[in-house]
């Protein structure tokens, strides 16, 4: 089977294109043949050596395709199942644990940049009924950060104001959440083309941040002065001062990404002062993912995939990226 992997020290420059032997599934495994996967930033930063992995790591932490063949004792799939990867496939449910954010595809296992790949069964949910495998693959990772943000970390309601930063993967699945929920949205963005498609996606309010450098004060003017109920941070660092200065008193920020710096100064007293709940998120345990299946089911929502690359044109792919070009989720279609 055809399968792209890294080679270490890893770089856009040092992923190939190989063979490796097709898997069997042991017992409790199932075999998938790949059909999809999508990129994060969790996989840009596995194949530009920012997080380092073992030499020939097959990247790619999503993936979607049918079930070809059964390990000895698997019940929960059946052969031609329409099927999709967990982020997590050791968290069940419950509260994260160490133990439990181990065995990452892509990471600290080989991911989904494969044509086939045998885990075990526990590692899939069922795909939502209706979806591509392209639509399916952009959902483990980015669909299911901006679900426990919006409905397992939070509980946003109708009539709620939730404040969204850029066009990435996480950012618009949030909207179309969120205005399923009945919310109101207010996005961010630093390019007017990119705010007119989110207002297309149902965004009520748009912020140029590049023209507005203190959109968190805009944000909360656009409240009425009161402030939004939940910010899905995506920028970490770099913007969560703006979040924080947007956020109403007992509001809520998920913070998800580290897009804007990796640390830097946070205004502690206006978290205290406003009584701000901060949590990190992590992408979701299996159970949150069979919800949200259900939930994307219930709302009608669609993925909005930006651009399609093959697998021999990973590299690409993750170029495409890095550029910030994209809207929606960037897709591998093997």
């Amino acid at each position: 089977m055809k399968v792209a992997y890294v080679n270490n020290p890893a770089s856009l420059a040092s992923l190939r294109i190989g063979e490796r032997s097709e898997p069997q599934p042991a017992a409790g495994e199932i075999c998938v043949r790949v059909r999809a996967s999508s990129l994060n930033y969790h996989d840009y930063a596995v194949v530009s050596g920012m997080l380092p992995v073992a030499d020939g790591r097959i990247p790619m932490s999503d993936g979607a395709g049918e079930v070809v063949a059964l390990g000895a004792g698997v019940t929960r799939f059946a052969v031609g199942d329409k099927v999709m990867s967990t982020f997590f496939p050791n968290w069940p449910g419950g509260p994260v644990s160490a133990e439990r954010a181990r065995g990452v595809p892509g990471d600290h296992v080989d991911g989904y940049a494969a044509e086939y790949v045998a885990m075990p069964a526990t590692a899939f949910t069922r795909m939502p009924r209706g979806y591509s495998f392209e639509e399916a693959a952009t959902l483990p990772c980015a669909a299911l950060t901006a679900w426990r943000a919006l409905f397992v970390e939070n509980a946003t309601r109708p009539g709620d104001v939730v404040l969204t930063q850029g066009s990435g993967g996480v950012s618009v699945f949030a909207i179309q959440l969120a205005k399923a929920a009945g919310a109101r949205v207010i996005a961010t963005s630093s390019s007017q083309a990119k705010l007119d498609r989110l207002a297309a996606l149902g965004a009520d309010e748009l912020i140029n941040y590049r023209e507005t450098p203190a959109w968190g004060v805009k944000a909360r003017e656009l409240t009425g002065g009161r402030g939004v109920d939940v910010v899905v941070e995506i920028g970490g660092a770099g913007t969560l001062a703006q979040s924080i200065e947007a956020t109403r008193v007992g509001g809520h920020i998920s913070l998800i990404g580290v897009l804007a710096g990796w640390s830097g100064d946070v205004p502690t007293a206006a978290v205290m002062w406003k009584n701000i709940a901060v949590k990190g998120i992590t992408v979701g345990s299996i159970e949150d993912q069979e919800a949200m299946v259900d939930g994307l089911e219930a709302a009608g929502i669609k993925p909005v995939i930006d651009r399609a690359f093959a697998l021999d044109d990973i590299a690409a792919a993750f170029e495409h990226q890095a550029a910030q070009r994209h809207f929606g989720k960037i897709c591998l279609s093997f």
